[in-house]
């Protein structure tokens, strides 16, 4: 969670978004498989986006074909829990992780999102109902709000 927060802290600060950083791994020989943050690649992209993106890039593949080149025992780790809705009218992340099946077993989360975009989340519900276990991260909750909001008027 700590190199996820090293990662956040490159997203520029915007009034609009939080400053989240993810990566995935594999579990089995803990190597990691891509980085990302909000707002590394080009467009609206949110960090566990950047991730699909440039793991899919990686492989030449699209990213709706992400989840057949992912190992057997892939998390997820991200400093702010997967969005579940979109105000830029792109998919969720939520939608995103659920669209590989059960490709991603864990997500391990630093903090729940803020309910200050888009109201209460309720894409950790829609992840465990589909099998993916989320896991609260607990020790970071203050440093990765801090860096989250960045950019934010009060």
């Amino acid at each position: 969670m700590q190199y996820a927060l090293t990662l956040a802290r490159k997203s520029p600060p915007k009034p609009t978004n939080y400053r989240v950083g993810a990566l995935l791994v594999d579990a089995d020989t803990n190597v990691i498989l891509a980085t990302g943050y909000t707002l590394e690649c080009e467009g609206n992209t949110h960090a566990e986006q950047s991730c699909f993106i440039k793991l899919s890039n990686e492989h030449s593949i699209s990213e709706e074909e992400l989840a057949a080149v992912l190992p057997p025992n892939t998390v997820l780790y991200t400093t702010v829990e997967p969005c579940f809705k979109r105000l830029s009218g792109n998919s969720s992340c939520v939608q995103r992780i659920l669209g590989y099946g059960k490709a991603i077993k864990t997500i391990y989360v630093g903090v729940k999102e803020p309910e200050k975009f888009v109201g209460e989340n309720t894409g950790r519900r829609q992840l465990e109902d589909a099998g993916i276990k989320v896991m609260l991260v607990k020790g970071l909750e203050k440093e990765i709000l801090e860096v989250a909001t960045a950019g934010h008027v009060s």
